[in-house]
Order: C-alpha cells, then structure tokens, then sequence
C-alpha cells in the first residue's frame, strides 16, 4: 500500500516536472516560431494578414486560380536562403504587387501591379537583387501604403 502510494507520487512528480520542462520551452521558443511563421507583415504601421508559403508546394501554388485577395491581405513566400528568386503570374488572375524583402526585411524591390498573365510562356518578373522573403499584396497596396525600396518590414 505504501509501495503504492510512494510510486503515485513518483509518477506525478515526474509528470509535472515534464510538464514543467515543456511549458518552459515552449514560452522560450515560441517568440521564434511565430516569428518563423509570420500572420502579419507590417510597414510603417500598416499591416497586410498573410497567409504563409514555406514550402515548395505552397511555393509553387501561390496565389494561383484566386479571382479575389482580400484588402489588406497577401500571401508571403518564404524561401530557405536569400537568392534571387524571379516570379511570373501563371494561373493567377488578379494584378499584384510584388515585394522582395532581404534577411533583414529590408524592401530589396517593388514591382507594381503586376498583370494577371496573358502569354504563352509567362513572362518573368525580375527583382533587382536577392531576397528571402516576397509579398505578393494587392494591385495599388504598395502605392496606398507608401512604401519603397530600402523600406523596413517588420514580420509579426
């Protein structure tokens, strides 16, 4: 009996020390989690929601076969390196803007309502220099919020 009650006890120590450990780290890491997996990219305290692409299918997608984004909404790819990653509007059927953010969320280009494809091959769009994240937003939303190349983003 008393084997028992000792053992009992034992067990619910050990469990809350887990629990322990694991709210512990969960607290410590989560600020770079959710910094790993932004829902808002603001500038100059504006904020686009976004829906997050990190991997190659999500990537590949895109915005494709969306006839409507949302005001105030956007999709940021997020690559595994910084590199110069050019895009094009295949299947995609509403104008964007397209944003090309360094390691450091530093604006590295804009290009500016960026037409639904009407070719065939896609024509490229081309940044001028490397990135590690895009935000593609709306047509017209780089203009209303004022934002520029050299510009900071903050990824919340």
């Amino acid at each position: 009996m008393v084997r028992d009650y000792l053992y009992s006890r034992f067990l619910s120590s050990i469990s809350f020390f887990v629990f322990s450990l694991l709210l512990t780290a969960y607290c410590l890491l989560s600020p770079f989690v959710y910094a790993a997996n932004p829902s808002q990219v603001c500038f100059n305290n504006k904020c686009v929601t976004v829906e997050v692409a990190d991997n190659d299918a999500a990537r590949i997608r895109g915005l494709q076969g969306r006839f409507h984004l949302d005001p105030n909404s956007g999709m940021l790819f997020v690559f595994p390196q910084q590199d110069l990653y050019n895009f094009w509007m295949k299947d995609t059927l509403i104008p964007l803007d397209i944003i090309w953010l360094d390691s450091d969320q530093k604006i590295v280009d804009i290009k500016v309502n960026v037409p639904p494809c009407q070719e065939n091959p896609c024509p490229m769009v081309v940044p001028s220099g490397t990135a590690l994240y895009v935000l593609e937003i709306n047509a017209g939303a780089a203009l209303t919020f004022g934002i520029h190349a050299g510009d900071t983003a903050v990824l919340k």
